[in-house]
């Protein structure tokens, strides 16, 4: 009887440890002009809307104005029609200059959009409740067939809190 007692005090002491952590936010802020160093911060945040990047602007661009290549919402990351993205690991996004030409993952477009290839990009702790960054970097051939490389450097900022995303990116050439 006792240890079923311990095994309920431990479960409530690590869900009010949840609740009172809060993430420690990285220094980005959101970007407000196209990025001109690879670094792009942006806000996911509304359930309701994806946030749809574009490599070659270096920014967020209007749904339906401009194509994209990238789309964001809360915790979830796509690539556009006709791209696909691919999870090259752990690996240095600096010395990265090749990327494969094949193996790619398209998005599935349903009630549930996913990108199986970027759809575990984070690690959630049972404690904290926080997401963070795998620090895997992707590689991207967009549906013109360019290709990109990309690592999310963080899910948090001051101005909004969750879902405010950074990525680091560049362009790759194919390798083969």
């Amino acid at each position: 009887m006792w240890v079923l007692a311990a095994a309920f005090l431990l479960l409530v002491a690590s869900l009010l440890i949840g609740a009172f952590t809060r993430p420690e936010f990285p220094p980005y802020q959101l970007s407000t002009r196209p990025a001109t160093n690879g670094v792009y911060t942006l806000d996911a945040s509304r359930g309701d809307r994806w946030q749809r990047f574009r490599f070659t602007q270096n920014s967020v661009v209007e749904a339906g104005v401009a194509p994209w290549d990238l789309a964001f919402r809360r915790n979830h990351v796509i690539t556009a029609p006709g791209a696909g993205a691919l999870d090259l690991g752990a690996v240095s996004l600096d010395s990265l200059t090749t990327v494969p030409v094949e193996g790619y993952t398209a998005t599935t477009f349903a009630a549930d959009t996913i990108n199986a290839a970027i759809g575990k990009w984070y690690a959630y702790s049972m404690f904290s409740h926080l997401l963070t960054s795998k620090h895997h970097v992707y590689a991207v051939r967009t549906a013109e067939g360019n290709f990109v490389a990309f690592e999310l450097l963080a899910y948090y900022c001051r101005e909004v809190g969750a879902a405010c995303y950074t990525m680091r990116y560049k362009q790759a050439r194919p390798r083969g």
